[in-house]
């Protein structure tokens, strides 16, 4: 936390702390329990549309530890994991070396997850889907939206720096910037940046099966298309605070350690907004002041992964369908009932 941050961040930071309840937690991830497993199968027929099947795959991943504290407290996670069925293997410290042999010595155990899927490389499959959408028909329009003007029955255009853009449906799904366009259409939502760093290595020297994840120190490196990306490290501060990229530079040391044969020479280093809201809940839905309104944003550290699911569940809500699962978790108004 960036303390000069904190009188502004106060009401989040106590909202995160009423969700951090044994109880809260697991009616959150009962919650997410009904919309990740979907992800992946809402992706197939874009994927497949815009010959992308080989860019998303299955490969599994492994959550390793160093310490046995770390192992012993990882387990209510785990444990939580099973009862939602998810499929979780426990292995010790020479079994995660037979399957990842470029693990260091100093891991003692390891917790697989083999149902996990991960891209290629997030900019080449959102570029590819985005040209795709272009090429049939759709228009991607880069321009700051400025204004939402209202009519009697909801919005009835944008005011952009282009001009304005008529609205007939109007969704919101900008991400850590929501926050203002939702308070100016009626709703509140406690909605801040977690800001994310992470460090990518074009020749690391060495390849990874699958994503690995520091148990003890909660950073993820998985191999891309580009490198290998050591991700971690979660800050809070206001959207336009610059970012501290010595966060990212602390990654490497850890990740060296986990993969002794890492090279990290001309690693190049990034920040990132994540939307959070303090339950770890995306919002999704329509908005309750104006039927033409619909949410799709705030997905916290799982935007990519639950993209193609909420795009699917927004577009029914548009068409007067039901949506494949209830929604009343996601619901903007959960945060002020």
């Amino acid at each position: 936390i960036r303390w000069r941050h904190l009188p502004a961040l106060f009401p989040f930071l106590v909202r995160i702390a009423a969700a951090a309840t044994p109880g809260q937690v697991q009616r959150a991830a009962a919650a997410l329990a009904t919309i990740v497993p979907r992800a992946f199968k809402a992706y197939q027929p874009l994927l497949e549309e815009a010959g992308l099947q080989e860019s998303v795959r299955r490969v599994g991943e492994m959550h390793v530890y160093e310490s046995e504290a770390a192992f012993r407290q990882a387990q209510v996670g785990h444990d939580l994991r099973r009862r939602l069925g998810i499929e979780v293997h426990e292995l010790s410290g020479d079994e995660a070396r037979a399957r990842g042999p470029v693990l260091g010595p100093t891991v003692r155990h390891a917790v697989l997850l083999p149902e996990v899927y991960q891209t290629a490389d997030p900019y080449i499959v959102v570029s590819a889907l985005a040209r795709h959408f272009a090429a049939h028909g759709g228009e991607v329009v880069r321009a700051k939206v400025q204004d939402i003007v209202l009519g009697e029955k909801g919005p009835t255009h944008l005011t952009t720096e282009k001009g304005a853009l008529p609205v007939e449906n109007l969704v919101v799904a900008a991400g850590a910037h929501s926050k203002a366009f939702v308070m100016r259409l009626g709703s509140f939502v406690p909605l801040d940046s977690e800001r994310g760093y992470h460090m990518t290595i074009a020749e690391p020297g060495i390849g990874l099966r699958g994503g690995v994840i520091s148990g003890d120190h909660k950073i993820a490196i998985v191999q891309l298309a580009c490198g290998i990306r050591v991700t971690g490290s979660a800050e809070l501060a206001c959207l336009d605070a610059p970012p501290n990229f010595r966060r990212s530079e602390r990654l490497l040391p850890i990740a060296r350690r986990l993969l002794p044969a890492l090279a990290t020479q001309g690693a190049t280093a990034w920040m990132g907004h994540r939307p959070s809201t303090p339950d770890s809940l995306p919002v999704i839905g329509r908005s309750p002041v104006h039927r033409n309104v619909f949410f799709a944003f705030g997905h916290n550290h799982s935007g990519l992964t639950l993209a193609a699911i909420t795009g699917r569940i927004v577009s029914d809500l548009i068409s007067e369908r039901s949506p494949e699962l209830p929604l009343d978790p996601f619901d903007v108004d959960r945060f002020t009932s």
